[in-house]
């Protein structure tokens, strides 16, 4: 098969990186992938969001199997426009992906179908923001969203009323993060552990996938501003069989189910961001796309040939017992410019990476890289992505963190604490 995977970031040279191990691959294409994914097979220079290009390469190269990586194209309706052409692309249509395309569409379709989220209201204005913010209705810290995609940083956490004002000038007269401040969700504060949840779905079967953590704050010890990930871990050690369960059953057969009465079939990756409160799990957001970094761990344990499974969900033919994983503990270290996310500088010379490239049991995912003159660069906010995987979280944490301290660049910034659970207090 010919096979397309679309988007530039670490989650697509590990997707990349899995179906290059699969027996039905003849070539595969990257667009517009990255120094990593060029190594497994060709970059192609459009963007994620180019869908008439996109698909215009599509028909002219043969392409059997299009695997979408970040949600914007699913917001803008690649799924359509390609199945229209009758071309296999792995991705929920346009209508589906609202789940992720608009905060508001999702918590109230939360609200209608009662799956458990935080309380919320919704603010189309500065003006109507302030009173929602000043009669403290969800208490301090209060969290504000843009409604549409910003790139996993559209969320603010504010301590107190001054801090929300400002939020709400950020999101909306700034307009930092455009046309997604149009509308804003101020909701109640969660607390409790946070997970990532991710499953394949047909439309009506579903297929979990081995769950992971993700540490999304910049700073150790999990504070400081969000970014779009700092590092992940797979399994996550707060959901036993139980709780798996009851997940699976209130909250992601529910999304599915209701979706669908809706006239809006999600077929693709559902990510479930969960946050474990003392009332029980609640929905913290929805993505329409596997997680970055939770796939990289996720790849390193899978033991099926993940091309098997997106033809499995496009045709409707999902079971349970047609994925395999391994038992093992897995990690992903993320390695940032520095000032990430927020201002920082491209183009500074990355050392260390020979090591590797051939025979390494650590593997190095490419995200803001570029290759120059037998070079690697830095071109990104999040330069590259250090996984392992042991039969142990200590062993992998600490194989990772040895190949960390071989790789560097001017300004390299990560987080010395992932996978360590934080002690109760």
């Amino acid at each position: 098969m010919n096979i397309l995977v679309i988007g530039s970031g670490g989650r697509e040279h590990a997707l990349a990186w899995k179906i290059a191990q699969s027996p039905h691959l003849k070539k595969l294409y990257a667009a517009p992938g990255n120094p990593g994914t060029q190594n497994l097979g060709e970059n192609v220079d459009i963007d994620p969001s180019d869908v008439p290009a996109l698909l215009e390469f599509a028909v002219k190269k043969k392409i059997d199997l299009t695997v979408v990586g970040p949600e914007l194209p699913l917001t803008l309706g690649i799924t359509d426009e390609f199945e229209k052409q009758e071309l296999k692309i792995f991705g929920p249509r346009k209508n589906a992906a609202e789940l992720e395309g608009s905060k508001v569409f999702a918590k109230e379709f939360m609200f209608r179908h009662k799956i458990p989220t935080g309380k919320f209201k919704i603010a189309d204005s500065p003006e109507k923001a302030k009173p929602i913010i000043d009669a403290e209705e969800f208490g301090f810290p209060v969290v504000l969203k843009a409604d549409g995609l910003a790139a996993g940083k559209g969320v603010i956490v504010c301590k107190d009323k001054q801090e929300a004002y400002d939020a709400v000038n950020t999101i909306m007269v700034e307009k930092k993060f455009k046309d997604a401040g149009k509308r804003i969700v101020i909701e109640e504060f969660l607390t409790g552990e946070e997970v990532s949840f991710i499953v394949v779905t047909d439309g009506v079967q579903i297929l979990p996938f081995v769950t992971t953590m993700d540490h999304k704050a910049l700073l150790e010890g999990d504070k400081g501003p969000n970014t779009g990930g700092m590092g992940a871990i797979s399994p996550s050690p707060f959901i036993n069989k139980d709780l798996f369960s009851e997940v699976m059953k209130e909250i992601v057969f529910s999304t599915i189910a209701r979706m669908l009465e809706e006239g809006r079939k999600y077929k693709g990756v559902l990510y479930v961001g969960l946050m474990l409160t003392e009332e029980g799990p609640k929905v913290l957001e929805y993505n329409c796309r596997f997680g970055d970094p939770e796939t990289q761990p996720q790849m390193l344990r899978l033991e099926s040939d993940i091309v098997d499974i997106f033809l499995a969900a496009l045709e409707g033919r999902l079971v349970e017992d047609s994925i395999q994983w391994n038992r093992k503990a897995s990690g992903c270290v993320v390695l940032t410019s520095g000032g990430y996310p927020e201002k920082y500088e491209k183009g500074k010379k990355i050392s260390g990476l020979e090591e590797f490239e051939q025979g390494s049991d650590v593997a190095i995912f490419h995200a803001g890289t570029k290759f120059e003159k037998d070079t690697y660069l830095t071109n990104g906010g999040r330069v590259l992505n250090v996984c392992a995987s042991e039969n142990t979280l200590a062993e992998t944490m600490g194989k990772i963190y040895k190949a960390v301290n071989k790789i560097n660049f001017e300004d390299m910034y990560y987080r010395k604490d992932i996978g360590v659970m934080k002690k109760e207090e």
